[in-house]
């Protein structure tokens, strides 16, 4: 949409006439919403409106409610208890939820789906609070399934180390 342009019936807050022409459009700082600049014909006073692609989650229960990031981070808070995970990363843990699931392009997600997007940035965040959130989102029944995880970790972790030694040993060959 450009500048100039009329939108629907967005009413002005000072005068309420029922139209107004937008003046300039941009993106926010993380790119979730559009901020646009407007101005009503009537009055000629100009006032700002931020548009948002809404993306609701289904819970369990059937209950539809928006999305929140700080349900994320919550979450995600009480499986790093004790580990050494600042604030910061978790909002971007958060963040990058937010991307993934907004990436499917469903403006509707199952409440099930967020838990498992948290999965892989939290583990390259912190193995053990990975282990804690999976064994909920993977349903752990017993230690078998904890002892499975955990040799799943040691062995994609192997692989990737193993590959930059035999780059090692083929650099010190040369």
């Amino acid at each position: 949409m450009t500048a100039g342009t009329s939108i629907g019936t967005v009413r002005c807050p000072f005068c309420q006439h029922p139209d107004s022409r937008v003046v300039d459009s941009r993106a926010t700082d993380d790119g979730t919403a559009i901020r646009r600049r407007r101005q009503c014909p009537e009055c000629g006073r100009r006032f700002s409106t931020a548009e948002t692609a809404s993306l609701t989650v289904l819970k369990r229960s059937g209950v539809l409610e928006p999305f929140s990031r700080a349900k994320v981070v919550a979450g995600v808070r009480k499986a790093c208890q004790g580990r050494p995970v600042s604030e910061d990363q978790l909002a971007l843990l958060a963040q990058q939820v937010e991307e993934s699931v907004r990436a499917a392009g469903r403006a509707e997600v199952d409440a099930h789906d967020v838990g498992v997007t948290v999965l892989t940035p939290l583990r390259a965040l912190d193995e053990v609070a990975y282990l804690r959130y999976a064994s909920v989102y993977q349903a752990f029944e017993s230690l078998d399934d904890f002892e499975r995880a955990i040799a799943r970790l040691r062995s994609e972790d192997a692989a990737p180390a193993a590959g930059r030694a035999d780059q090692r040993e083929a650099t010190a060959a040369e």
